[in-house]
């Protein structure tokens, strides 16, 4: 039977988790400087990457942003080859935001050697049953956030 942690150590571990999430904005943020982007347009490029396409309408609604931020986002992102707007085959009045990802990859990779060898590092120091805890609180954390983020942004 599971006991409820004390008070001191929930306070602990939200520290901790703060510190966390202070080091990985402030180091995306140095990543994206030696990429020559803001940190807010490297992280919608990675979302974009990852969702492989989707319309300005969509990315508006995923992030919060307003169209006009989007469009601007999107200009930025193109001039520096990263994207490109393409018309949907099935509605030619559509223009989907497809990411570039082999100029993305060029750009990003080497920024990111670094940190994925000592993240690896660290994952491999931990047993099986702990990287299932963590991965069981990083999953749970996202979705209480995706879930803040929905409520704020309707």
């Amino acid at each position: 039977m599971s006991t409820k942690p004390s008070d001191q150590i929930v306070q602990s571990f939200r520290t901790a988790s703060r510190a966390y999430s202070d080091a990985s904005i402030l180091m995306h943020e140095a990543i994206a400087r030696k990429a020559g982007l803001s940190g807010t347009d490297h992280k919608y490029l990675g979302l974009i990457m990852e969702k492989k396409e989707l319309s300005a309408g969509e990315l508006a609604e995923l992030t919060g942003l307003t169209t006009g931020a989007v469009t601007g986002l999107i200009d930025r992102l193109e001039k520096k080859k990263l994207v490109k707007r393409q018309y949907d085959k099935s509605d030619r009045r559509k223009v989907l935001i497809v990411p570039n990802t082999p100029n993305a990859l060029r750009m990003l990779e080497p920024l990111f050697i670094n940190l994925q060898q000592q993240t690896t590092a660290l994952v491999n120091s931990f047993t099986e049953d702990e990287i299932a805890i963590i991965e069981r609180y990083f999953t749970g954390a996202v979705k209480v956030m995706q879930g803040i983020t929905e409520s704020m942004n309707e």
